[in-house]
């Protein structure tokens, strides 16, 4: 028998209501409102991951980073196996410039979901920001792998080869790019003047 709520409907029927109208206000622009819908299911569902996740969405969308975070590690705690929720706690930890937390956020987010690019892509900007420059390549690699049209991990990718006294590689992506990104692949070459250098067109 299904377990039925305090208004006389049953719960996940309540749950899906809660989410439908919360949405719908969300498009409309009334993110006040969507909060306190996401609140009221989560009085009538403690924990509920799906309403956790979204205030915490809502809390960055207004751009109550620590808040954010905050709804974001008490997520976690509770549902450890949300890749998603993983990543974007890492994209706000980078915002914040809190790289150690931020790499942990991303490699849960890998660990559980290895094709979930975009969490490549940010493991490898914070490698980066901590000067880890083999372990940066090895993710944007990866993060080319699973987005090859995406510029952005290609970018990154050569920007590393070049702070790796690599510039045979940097040269091999500006070519690369210059097929589908050919603004990026200028941009490069303004950047670090390898073709220019080396005469090779």
């Amino acid at each position: 028998m299904p377990v039925v709520g305090r208004r006389g409907l049953p719960l996940n029927l309540r749950h899906k209501w809660f989410s439908l109208r919360a949405w719908v206000l969300l498009a409309l622009g009334r993110r006040g409102d969507a909060e306190r819908l996401f609140r009221e299911m989560l009085k009538a569902c403690p924990g509920d991951a799906h309403a956790m996740a979204s205030l915490a969405h809502l809390h960055a969308m207004a751009g109550r980073r620590i808040q954010a975070i905050d709804a974001y590690r008490e997520l976690l705690a509770l549902h450890p196996d949300q890749a998603a929720a993983w990543f974007n706690l890492g994209f706000l930890l980078e915002e914040q410039e809190s790289w150690a937390p931020a790499l942990d956020a991303f490699r849960r987010a890998t660990g559980l979901a290895p094709d979930l690019d975009r969490a490549w892509y940010g493991m490898g900007l914070v490698l980066i920001r901590l000067g880890r420059l083999d372990e940066a390549a090895a993710a944007l690699k990866r993060n080319t792998q699973l987005q090859p049209m995406s510029p952005y991990g290609w970018y990154q990718l050569a920007r590393v080869h070049v702070d790796r006294k690599e510039p045979d590689e940097a040269v091999k992506i500006i070519r690369h790019l210059r097929g589908f990104e050919p603004k990026v692949a200028a941009q490069l070459e303004r950047e670090t003047g390898l073709l220019a250098n080396r005469g090779g067109h």
